[in-house]
């Protein structure tokens, strides 16, 4: 029996939302990363602001993400930080009929939009940025492989 592919992974965390969670993604794309190919790595940069990044405007970066959307395999998206953008690429993915799970940490104190935690495209996986995030990688990988089998 042949092995699967690597996963193609769209990482998706809120920039213009907030980066106070920037060494947390930092840490979820490394996990993710020795389990497959994250399109969007530089979510988890410290360079990266909220004011986004510096070069590309923003019409170049609506296309690239929009193409690495397109060849993704599935979205993971972290939603503890309220993120209009992180919205649209769920919404995106999920017209797609791509696999999504959402990271959610309830310890924060925050509340999941009802517009996520509702959305039937979308799985959510709740856990502690204390935990074992090698192991919350993992199981949003497996959740997304099944959901992709759905």
């Amino acid at each position: 029996m042949r092995a699967e592919p690597p996963p193609r992974i769209y990482f998706s965390a809120s920039i213009s939302g907030g980066r106070d969670d920037a060494p947390h993604y930092a840490v979820l794309i490394e996990a993710l990363s020795d389990l497959g190919v994250v399109l969007t790595e530089h979510i988890g940069s410290p360079d990266l602001s909220d004011g986004g990044e510096d070069g590309p405007g923003d019409p170049e970066i609506y296309e690239r993400d929009m193409a690495w959307l397109q060849e993704a395999d599935f979205v993971i998206a972290e939603v503890t930080t309220p993120s209009l953008g992180v919205g649209y690429e769920i919404a995106r993915a999920a017209g797609l009929n791509k696999p999504v799970v959402c990271l959610f940490r309830p310890e924060t104190g925050r509340r999941l939009s009802a517009m996520i935690r509702g959305n039937p495209a979308a799985r959510i996986l709740e856990y502690s940025a204390a935990g074992d995030i090698r192991a919350v990688a993992a199981r949003a990988i497996r959740l997304a492989r099944a959901r992709r089998r759905e």
